[in-house]
């Protein structure tokens, strides 16, 4: 949701990662398999392209949960920034189960927490409370994105 609403207010092309997952990825975590480092090469490398493609901007929604992945992603498009929904567990489970049809299942959530390394004190890294309402977030993400110096996590 927060990324379709700053993808429009800022006009650019909303990528969802999850869309970019490899045929063999989908079928673990649709099987409750956590996806591995090496599942998750190819489609970094497929989302880090798509970034480098668009020197115009584009808004890309993933779980970048290791800093080597974030890192990856830096390195195909520099100054690239992240906005982290930081989420306790058991309201990530509740959001999780709350999604009809979604190829991601709630049981998937626990190992998402445990293989997650916080981006909080990375460069370019706007740490926000995922709880707070849309708008609210929305809003802080422009005016972090529009400030002429980049403000820390």
């Amino acid at each position: 949701s927060l990324g379709r609403a700053c993808a429009d207010a800022l006009g650019w092309p909303l990528l969802e990662g999850d869309d970019y997952h490899a045929p063999e990825s989908v079928d673990k975590m649709r099987a409750g398999t956590p996806l591995t480092d090496v599942d998750r090469e190819g489609w970094l490398a497929r989302l880090g392209q798509m970034l480098a493609d668009r020197p115009q901007g584009a808004v890309l929604t993933c779980s970048a949960l290791r800093q080597r992945y974030r890192d990856q992603l830096r390195s195909a498009r520099p100054g690239l920034r992240f906005a982290f929904l930081e989420l306790d567990e058991a309201t990530a489970r509740e959001r999780v189960a709350a999604r009809s049809g979604h190829l991601f299942p709630p049981s998937l959530v626990a190992s998402q927490f445990a293989t997650l390394e916080s981006p909080v004190g990375e460069p370019g890294v706007l740490r926000l409370d995922a709880t707070a309402p849309l708008d609210q977030l929305r809003d802080q993400v422009l005016a972090w994105l529009r400030a002429p110096t980049e403000t820390a996590a």
